[in-house]
């Protein structure tokens, strides 16, 4: 390593919706601002396309990537422990080796971003750097977080209850439908993990965002504003986005892109639900057929159903299973294959939404898939799972106005085939959403540039750093 470069540390918690922002935000500060990064993540043998973004961030030689061994939890959760909880609870536990590998390190870092799942490495007292937190999500999920402690003591019985809607001071109020699944019940460990995450993350020179000025300017004005949400960040944030993973390289060139070669432009609605989300047999049965009846060319990622559990598939991802036949509709495969291609877990997403081919996206709504949506310029049917979905869902239909959505919530009733049918069109046919969907890509696009908005922000946390690392005297 030159000692003469400032040095960071990144550290990554489970999931490619964690993953993959966290390696870009590194790449970023090499390419942009001269930084060495080290990468720490969580050795999850589990899922296999973690693995694979791993190797291939490794391989790119611009970041040294560090992969801590994964902690056994086993006996400090319970067996149903929701995915917040297991995610909190194992990096807990990761801390001793994380502090162990930074204390070894002969060149000290001068900066350190946790994920928002990792925050309390911010508190290991040793650590004498600049510290920041990143949340991979929007400055609107970032609000709630840091208010949640306060709602904790205003609001009683449990948020889903309520008839009215959340305030949150200077942004727009929060239907309790909307909420995160943290809050759906009080009870439960993974809210009082939340709660203590709300905190947790402002004990940090600044909270980096993966958003942009021009697509949450409401949220974020209110979280610079003192009379606002400024008291409970109580640290300067940061927007840094739209950071997603590039289009990858020709000549690992999928067969599904030869294929969308020969569909005209913009007749392809691309479908997926992340790498966690799955469905009921009931629920895919529906599906299959609202797109059978729709008449559109499709790509469709499928899982295994998984009763009652959105998230079925969130520790696994890639992972093997059976054949779509045997959990599709009897002959569907069969009808649809001069339209249609069905694949089993997962496609190169990225590639696929960048085709000129692909003009629709059905999704769960997780961030970093919306954003590669939105930087592809696809309208959205936004289908919300888990986690903070549902947020985004309603900032991505009433706010931005680049998607439609199912009338009930998908995960408190069955989404029958007629209304499927009725969004996959309203998506594929109606050129002002692709229109508004395009304004939007522009704008992410322009944060990115040198001297775009994201740009100078992330600049102002490597020129903290770089000051830092200064004043401890190295070259």
């Amino acid at each position: 390593m030159e000692s003469s470069k400032p040095h960071a540390v990144l550290l990554a918690s489970p999931g490619l919706g964690h993953l993959i922002p966290v390696l870009e935000l590194s790449k970023r500060l090499v390419t942009h601002h001269g930084f060495h990064v080290t990468v720490f993540a969580i050795a999850a043998s589990a899922s296999p396309a973690e693995s694979q973004s791993l190797r291939s961030a490794a391989s790119s030689r611009l970041l040294h990537i560090v992969e801590l061994p994964p902690a056994d939890i086993s006996s400090l959760i319970d067996a149903d422990a929701a995915v917040v909880t297991r995610i909190v609870v194992m990096m807990r536990e990761t801390i001793p080796s994380f502090r162990a590998a930074i204390s070894a390190m002969k060149v000290p870092p001068s900066l350190m971003i946790v994920d928002f799942f990792g925050f309390e490495a911010l508190e290991i007292p040793e650590f004498d750097m600049r510290k920041y937190t990143f949340v991979p999500s929007t400055a609107c999920f970032l609000a709630l977080t840091l208010y949640v402690p306060t709602l904790d003591v205003e609001v009683k019985g449990e948020y889903v209850d309520r008839a009215e809607p959340l305030q949150l001071p200077g942004c727009k109020p929060v239907r309790p439908e909307d909420v995160v699944d943290p809050m759906l019940e009080r009870r439960n460990q993974q809210y009082l993990e939340y709660m203590r995450m709300g905190v947790g993350i402002t004990k940090s020179d600044g909270i980096l965002s993966n958003t942009w000025e021009d697509l949450e300017p409401t949220t974020l004005k209110a979280l610079r504003d003192h009379k606002a949400m400024a008291q409970f960040a109580k640290v300067p944030i940061y927007p840094v986005g739209p950071l997603t993973r590039p289009v990858g390289k020709e000549e690992a060139r999928s067969e599904l892109l030869d294929w969308l070669d020969l569909q005209p432009a913009d007749s392809v609605i691309y479908v997926s639900f992340g790498s966690g989300g799955t469905h009921s047999s009931e629920q895919l049965a529906e599906l299959a057929w609202g797109l059978e009846l729709s008449q559109q060319r499709f790509i469709w990622v499928v899982r295994p159903p998984i009763e009652n559990d959105p998230s079925g598939s969130f520790f696994t991802t890639g992972k093997g299973g059976k054949h779509p036949s045997d959990y599709l509709p009897e002959g569907f495969l069969t009808r649809t294959k001069n339209v249609g291609v069905v694949v089993p877990l997962w496609a190169p997403q990225v590639e696929i939404l960048s085709h000129p081919s692909v003009g629709g996206f059905l999704s769960h709504c997780g961030w970093g898939s919306t954003l590669e949506s939105i930087l592809s310029g696809v309208p959205m049917v936004a289908w919300p799972l888990y986690a903070e979905q549902r947020l985004n869902a309603t900032m991505l239909t009433e706010e931005l106005g680049i998607a439609v959505r199912p009338e009930v919530l998908p995960t408190k009733r069955v989404v029958r085939k007629e209304e499927i049918e009725k969004m996959v069109r309203k998506v594929m046919e109606e050129n002002h959403l692709r229109e508004r969907a395009k304004e939007v890509m522009k704008s992410g696009e322009r944060a990115l540039r040198k001297g775009g908005p994201s740009y100078n922000s992330l600049s102002r946390v490597a020129s903290a750093a770089i000051s830092f690392h200064k004043s401890t005297g190295a070259p």
